[in-house]
């Protein structure tokens, strides 16, 4: 009752002093305030707000203020009432969004970092990856593949490679590290055959991830949202790839 009494918009208070108004019938201010648990004037307070949702009506008596509980079937009149003010709010808020999004700004000057863990993390990390490109008119990324990396990430997300292909996302990868091989719409060139404790990292559309193992051999991750520092990496990325 308390979860349906919340979801109608009714606070902790509310509910209790209505509660209180209910099991009493009729009473006077004090007498639900030492029932609900709740001060005198914020009961007051809290019945006059319940009479205007018409849960509470008010019917003096020999100079005594009695507050008299309604029906509770008038509480499908405050859902609609609820209804129409979230309906309300749709529309305030559709007109609304135009404005926000002429100020919002996903970069700016302060990179939006985001960070992730474990298996279901780096899985959303990939994942990210996917969708970003899928919406890029040049659909290439660039990646420093590292050898002590390669072998887990793929244990996150085993159909990466296959989604890549299948939405045909280009990329190309300086690797470091013994191993890796090209498997479709993708070229490979190796800084170092020699094994390395270096990140995986990821440069696409204006982000950069790095994958990495923790002390415990646990995969951690991070993507950095930022066009300049994303710019920087690929001039770098490019200017490698064409001396190897």
């Amino acid at each position: 009752m308390i979860t349906t009494l919340t979801k109608l918009g009714l606070s902790d208070k509310e509910i209790a002093v209505y509660t209180a108004l209910l099991s009493l019938g009729s009473a006077p201010v004090r007498s639900v305030s030492e029932l609900a648990k709740v001060n005198r004037g914020t009961s007051y307070d809290i019945l006059k707000s319940l009479r205007k949702r018409g849960l509470v009506s008010f019917a003096p008596k020999k100079g005594t203020q009695l507050f008299v509980a309604e029906n509770p079937a008038r509480l499908e009149q405050v859902l609609q009432q609820e209804q129409e003010r979230l309906h309300n709010l749709e529309d305030e808020l559709h007109n609304f969004i135009p404005e926000l999004q002429s100020i919002f700004n996903p970069g700016g000057e302060k990179p939006v970092v985001r960070y992730f863990e474990g298996l279901s993390g780096i899985r959303s990390l990939l994942a990210d990856v996917l969708s970003t490109m899928e919406k890029q008119k040049e659909k290439l990324y660039y990646v420093y593949s590292s050898s002590t990396v390669r072998g887990h990430y793929s244990k996150a997300y085993p159909t990466f490679t296959d989604e890549r292909i299948k939405k045909k996302i280009y990329v190309r990868a300086i690797a470091m590290g013994a191993g890796g091989a090209t498997q479709g719409l993708d070229e490979r060139k190796w800084l170092t055959k020699s094994e390395t404790a270096a990140t995986y990292t990821l440069l696409y559309a204006g982000h950069i991830g790095h994958i990495a193992m923790d002390a415990s051999h646990q995969m951690v991750g991070v993507i950095i949202e930022n066009p300049a520092m994303y710019e920087t990496h690929k001039l770098i990325f490019n200017a490698l790839w064409d001396r190897l």
